[in-house]
């Protein structure tokens, strides 16, 4: 009695990436964090999150840099104690619309960031950039503000989200809309640098 051969292997079904989100924002120094604390407080925002937040920008002989693509893996270390968690982010080219600065934009939040970044390492990724952070993360209507301490740098303001979020954020900070820039965190490290006269320093 002849055996039949096994049926093949069914073919993998591939799965769709989750899908990439437009990410607008703006930064600007602060000169006086305790003064926009309160017109936040004020204007009605809700604090979300408020402890370090850990950056390791990740890539593989340069790939990424040179398509202007970032990994990242975010870690947050809430100041209350709870555990830490992760995210890990694709961003895309950046561009600027209107007013604000673009990347499309896809994440993952991660339980265990540690474990993460190893399966990365052993894909062949390194780390190419560190920043650490002291953060306050608020969240006003669709917008979210994130005030950034560095180790020694300016203590800057992000606002993310839609235009009119953004720009009602904006207004309720007090700060001059003329200094919120859809610039990244080198023009910024620049300008400190060239006022002070010393290096920044971004990682601990």
């Amino acid at each position: 009695m002849s055996r039949s051969a096994p049926a093949p292997a069914p073919a993998p079904v591939p799965v769709p990436a989750p899908p990439a989100v437009d990410e607008l924002e703006v930064k600007a120094r602060l000169e006086d964090p305790d003064a926009l604390r309160s017109a936040l407080v004020r204007a009605g925002a809700v604090l979300e999150f408020q402890g370090d937040m850990l950056d390791r920008r990740l890539d593989r002989g340069g790939r990424l840099a040179d398509r202007d693509e970032v990994l990242r893996l975010r870690v947050f270390r809430p100041a209350d104690g709870a555990p830490a968690y992760g995210v890990l982010a694709w961003k895309g080219p950046h561009s600027q619309r209107g007013r604000y600065r673009h990347r499309a934009e896809a994440e993952a939040r991660v339980a265990d960031p540690e474990s993460v970044l190893a399966i990365l390492e052993r894909l062949g990724f390194a780390v190419s950039l560190r920043i650490d952070r002291r953060v306050e993360v608020y969240r006003l209507g669709q917008a979210v503000l994130r005030l950034e301490w560095y180790p020694d740098m300016d203590v800057l303001i992000e606002v993310e989200g839609e235009p009119a979020g953004i720009e009602r954020a904006i207004a309720a900070t007090g700060l001059a809309r003329a200094s919120f820039l859809a610039e990244s965190l080198p023009y910024f490290v620049a300008a400190f640098e060239r006022r002070t006269g010393r290096a920044a320093l971004l990682a601990r």
